[in-house]
């Protein structure tokens, strides 16, 4: 087997400017989190933590620009930029990382309620917004 070395390119649009995918990984998938840039067909890195995975996906995402300058192949344009577009698009999930403490003070009070954990911080979040909009007159 041979090893080719690959130059580092500077790439056309910044690793801010795609669109990221991060999601947690199931146990069965390995545990932690992995992140995909869709505009960007198989660039993806995975970590323990969401942190780590976007710092691996920010080295992905450079292999990933610098082979395809090496092939000769386009680099893709990102479909979003955030300076022509000011409303991010949302899929209304996120993922959260909080302290074990509070998460168990969560999933007690979401039992005493007789809801799940998913509508009680819903419900806790929604509040707490409204709450501010009522203090500052302003709206979100």
């Amino acid at each position: 087997m041979s090893i080719k070395y690959i130059a580092p390119v500077d790439p056309p649009w910044p690793f801010e400017a795609y669109t990221h995918i991060i999601r947690p990984l199931t146990e069965e998938e390995g545990g932690g989190f992995l992140i995909t840039l869709p505009d960007l067909p198989g660039c993806m890195a995975d970590g323990e933590t969401p942190e780590e995975a976007f710092i691996e996906a920010k080295d992905a995402f450079e292999c990933w620009i610098a082979a395809q300058v090496d092939m000769g192949r386009p680099v893709p344009e990102p479909k979003w930029r955030p300076e022509e577009d000011t409303t991010p698009k949302v899929s209304g999930k996120f993922v959260q990382r909080i302290p074990r403490t509070l998460h168990s003070k969560l999933v007690k009070r979401a039992k005493q309620e007789g809801v799940s954990l998913n509508t009680l911080v819903l419900t806790l979040i929604a509040e707490g917004i409204g709450k501010r909009e009522g203090m500052t007159g302003m709206s979100a």
